[in-house]
């Protein structure tokens, strides 16, 4: 590990000073330490956020929820009027990594974890992630957790935080500072990019750039919603695939809203429109539902190692629908 200066923020001002001078945020640490354990990063300084007010969550005057960027994983999973809203974000926080864990990481360091892919965690081998311009280990190699879409020649790896996949299935924004103090709000199906030709870049954030809160909106709070997680062991895993489903059926039964995601599988959290356009309309049926689920492998790039991704994709994301349709 390379030695490093330390520094507590207790305000946004002197967040934005560490920023401009290069430090790099740190506030549950339970992804930066390993970062830097394996010198996949090395700052000059790390701003310790946790002195910042921005933890809890509040029901707005719309009835929108606002999470701040601070507030523990658990912190989230337990509040009432999440669990009692929006079922697929409490699920999916349930299912990230372990109690541990999730006693200490936040849900602004979720959004921003980095991938598993071995060779961005190797600082030994290429990474185009980690190194631009070495290469892409992954596409001939040990690939069986990378990605099956949103890939490029310079990058297949998956993007493997829970949380934004269950957010982007109910419209939710994130709130962000720059460093000369504007705020603006990304969604969050916008707030991760494609890798493209510059895979270091992973997020619409700036260089410098803060989370302030996320915003569910309050019209999310009419749909059903469901997480589902297919991993290697029950707990303390990665998604293989993961399936968040959000809608509403009107009085005859019928979808008349609809939102539906997908991790594990791809290099962002990823919408599935093709599955939600087979729903709308019909009633939520286990022939609907089979016949529409065939479509979330849309468009799949499969490698040796990762092609059961696009069988699995389409069965888990079919048990979403039965299981939150109560089909079984």
């Amino acid at each position: 590990m390379q030695p490093f200066s330390y520094a507590p923020v207790a305000d946004a001002a002197a967040a934005a000073l560490r920023a401009r001078a290069g430090a790099s945020f740190i506030a549950g640490g339970t992804d930066m330490l390993q970062l830097l354990q394996e010198n996949v990063l090395q700052p000059d300084e790390l701003a310790d956020l946790n002195g910042l007010p921005l933890a809890g969550i509040t029901e707005e005057a719309d009835g929108a929820l606002r999470i701040g960027a601070l507030t523990k994983l658990q912190e989230a999973a337990d509040h009432p009027l999440l669990r009692e809203r929006h079922a697929v974000v409490a699920e999916a926080l349930d299912a990230t990594a372990s109690p541990m864990v999730r006693h200490m990481a936040t849900v602004g360091g979720n959004l921003l974890q980095r991938t598993r892919c071995l060779y961005f965690r190797d600082v030994s081998t290429p990474c185009n992630k980690r190194q631009p311009g070495s290469g892409c280990s992954a596409l001939e190699g040990e690939n069986r957790h990378n990605a099956i879409l949103g890939g490029s020649e310079h990058c297949i790896a998956v993007q493997p935080s829970d949380l934004p996949v269950a957010l982007v299935a109910v419209d939710a924004e994130v709130l962000a500072r720059n460093t000369d103090g504007a705020e603006r709000w990304i969604p969050v199906g916008g707030f991760h990019r494609l890798p493209g030709d510059t895979p270091e870049i992973e997020t619409a954030l700036k260089p410098g750039d803060l989370i302030l809160a996320i915003r569910i909106p309050a019209h999310a709070a009419r749909w059903r919603s469901h997480y589902v997680k297919v991993r290697d062991r029950a707990s303390f895993a990665w998604a293989l695939c993961s399936a968040a489903v959000a809608l509403r059926l009107d009085e005859q039964g019928r979808v008349a809203e609809v939102r539906i995601a997908a991790g594990g599988v791809a290099t962002k959290p990823w919408r599935l429109p093709r599955v939600e356009q087979e729903l709308l309309g019909h009633r939520l049926d286990r022939d609907r539902v089979r016949l529409s689920a065939v479509w979330a492998s849309e468009g799949a790039v499969t490698r040796t190692g990762n092609a059961y991704k696009a069988p699995m994709l389409q069965h888990t994301v079919e048990r979403a629908l039965i299981e939150l349709g109560g089909l079984a």
